[in-house]
């Protein structure tokens, strides 16, 4: 009996265990070595998701926003586009049309006067679950880059109707530029934004894209700094957060809680109906560490 085909085959599915293991063990002595890394700055982990159970994000973390709702935007948001596969969360934007259960002949809101829906995403929040002050936020992912897509990793204060709650766009792409944003209220009651944006193309492009990043942000009692990949984005002091409004209420020295979403078009996004779908938006993990 020739057993070199048995033998071959288990040779095959040894050597696919043996990678396995090699890459859970060089992700694992990463997260040491990030965690140590962290650690001489006086951070201690404080809150991290690792998406490392396949199925439904976990419920104790992330609810979802439901339907159309916000800057006009193309998608309808629904949870079941938001899945943990392989150690990886993937937020799916789906080119798929259907009547829009919301339709009311003639509306002037926007969410209702559209006969149908042309997109679907999700966008996870952990509003009334899990808020933070202060601390280092870290999420490592990979975005698309495509023409009306608008991946976003961002924050809101717990207080205050926005934008007199505060803004934090950690991680925000649409329209070929990567941008690193806070907002707070200007004194005619609109957002006052402290912004930087910066060209893909200026990063590496396509080949940028195609990788996986580390975006961060560093919020302090006296600054607030956003990263990518160690490289400085945007850094604002705190005393330039204070809203205009008169009240003293600086929206950045409250709680905030996170949001992760891949918005399609709408106000800022560009048009998508040229670009492929689906499109994913796919994280690694996002952490949050804190000083004792």
């Amino acid at each position: 009996m020739n057993f070199i085909p048995q033998i071959c085959n288990m040779m095959k599915h040894l050597f696919a265990l043996i990678i396995a293991l090699l890459f859970v063990f060089d992700t694992v002595a990463q997260d040491i070595s990030i965690q140590k890394k962290w650690a001489k700055d006086g951070y201690k982990l404080a809150w991290s998701d690792e998406f490392d159970k396949n199925g439904e994000p976990n419920p104790a973390n992330w609810s979802y926003e439901k339907g159309f709702v916000r800057n006009h935007e193309l998608q309808w948001y629904q949870p079941q586009n938001a899945t943990c596969e392989n150690g990886y969360l993937v937020i799916e934007a789906k080119r798929e049309q259907r009547p829009n259960p919301n339709y009311i002949e003639g509306s002037k809101d926007w969410r209702k006067n559209r006969p149908m829906i042309d997109f679907s995403s999700s966008c996870m929040i952990t509003a009334g679950k899990k808020s933070w002050q202060y601390g280092r936020f870290e999420m490592r992912a990979r975005i698309d880059i495509s023409q009306g897509i608008w991946p976003a990793w961002w924050t809101l204060g717990v207080e205050k109707d926005w934008p007199a709650n505060g803004e934090i766009d950690i991680m925000e792409f649409y329209r070929g530029r990567l941008l690193a944003n806070i907002a707070c209220l200007s004194a005619n009651k609109r957002a006052e934004w402290h912004s930087n944006t910066f060209a893909v193309d200026s990063l590496g492009g396509a080949n940028w894209a195609a990788q996986f990043h580390v975006w961060r942000m560093d919020w302090e009692k006296d600054f607030i700094a956003l990263y990518v990949d160690d490289q400085l984005l945007n850094k604002v002091l705190m005393k330039e957060l204070v809203n205009k409004d008169g009240t003293g209420f600086n929206p950045f020295q409250q709680p905030h809680y996170m949001l992760l979403d891949l918005a399609i078009g709408g106000d800022n996004g560009g048009d998508p109906y040229k670009s492929t779908f689906p499109s994913r938006f796919e994280v690694d993990y996002v952490r949050v560490y804190q000083k004792e």
